[in-house]
């Protein structure tokens, strides 16, 4: 199981309840499998956003080399060679 970096990509629906806006969005995650990338999607989205899943629309799930990953943390956690809990 190699964990891979992926960019999600798409539109959520930011304020559904007052004034709703509907934002594109570029997301970096580490995954095993695309599907477990788009279910952190839509756990952060959830979590820090309080957005439904049916208000996120994801339209793109790429695999993408480390390097090309512009969020600092993502390349920071692949660099690791061992994690002590």
């Amino acid at each position: 199981m190699d964990v891979k970096v992926y960019r999600v990509s798409g539109t959520a629906l930011f304020g559904a309840s007052r004034y709703p806006v509907r934002q594109k969005f570029v997301k970096y995650v580490t995954a095993v499998r695309p599907e477990d990338a788009v279910e952190q999607i839509y756990s952060w989205f959830g979590s820090k956003n309080k957005i439904k899943r049916h208000n996120i629309k994801i339209t793109e799930v790429k695999e993408v080399n480390p390097q090309e990953a512009k969020d600092k943390y993502i390349r920071d956690l692949l660099r690791l060679d061992k994690i002590i809990l």
